[in-house]
């Protein structure tokens, strides 16, 4: 018997990446996964297929999360192809893609999670969990500048964040625990690749006073074992290079 056995999960910006590799994570420990993307629907099929060819239970979706359409296709997939929902993955983020508007990362990385999650909790059951995934560069920028090219991305995932946050103690009394796991630069990343871009150097220098920078794969599984990990509700799980920021 897997570990989530007759539990659904929505991963969020699950097409490719650390979504992916978090919705593969899932799905090995028995959940059934709900797949989500906005433009990559091979990558996203790739993804389902590679989950049910080892016997796991998937469906992809394509949703814009920026609209209440795109977060209805979501839940209703979790509930329609699966019967329930009890996980929530909030990883979809954005807003360094070139020809998007500069409001475009506050209502991605803010207003669409909030309104993903308070469309997600009238369906989950007692004992659910949702997990929010940021960046150190993020969930630290009050403190602890970034790259100018970075800082509207940063703000807007701290504003979703603190947003976030403020819910707890409502879901709490409806017995849904909420985690935070914040990483490192992650290597090999879309946004990585795109910061770089824009700062040549920045990884580089990054990688070179970490000592050392997780993969996706790596990071994901961090991401995944905190669907379980037996923690209070709110609690941040640093992964990797917390200490330079001031945190350990």
């Amino acid at each position: 018997m897997g570990q989530l056995d007759n539990k659904t999960a929505i991963v969020t910006g699950s097409s490719r990446g650390i979504g992916a590799d978090v919705a593969k994570n899932l799905a090995r420990k028995g959940a059934a996964v709900v797949v989500n993307y906005r433009q990559k629907a091979p990558r996203a099929g790739s993804v389902v297929q590679g989950i049910e060819a080892v016997g796991g239970r998937a469906v992809a979706v394509g949703a814009d999360l920026t609209t209440q359409e795109g977060i209805q296709e979501l839940t209703s997939a979790a509930i329609d192809n699966f019967g329930s929902l009890d996980i929530l993955v909030l990883n979809a983020s954005g807003g360094m893609e070139p020809g998007v508007g500069e409001d475009y990362a506050l209502k991605l990385n803010r207003d669409a999670q909030i309104s993903m999650l308070n469309a997600a909790v009238p369906l989950m059951r007692e004992g659910s969990r949702v997990v929010y995934v940021t960046s150190h560069q993020a969930h630290f920028i009050n403190t602890v500048p970034t790259t100018p090219d970075y800082e509207r991305v940063a703000l807007s995932k701290r504003a979703g964040e603190d947003a976030l946050r403020q819910l707890i103690p409502t879901l709490m009394e409806k017995g849904i625990t909420v985690v935070v796991v914040s990483g490192d630069v992650i290597e090999g990343t879309i946004m990585t690749l795109l910061l770089e871009r824009s700062a040549p150097g920045a990884i580089e220098a990054r990688r070179k006073e970490a000592g050392k920078l997780y993969s996706a794969e790596e990071f994901a599984e961090i991401v995944a074992g905190m669907v379980t990990a037996d923690v209070e509700s709110g609690h941040t799980e640093y992964a990797g290079g917390a200490d330079y920021y001031g945190r350990g």
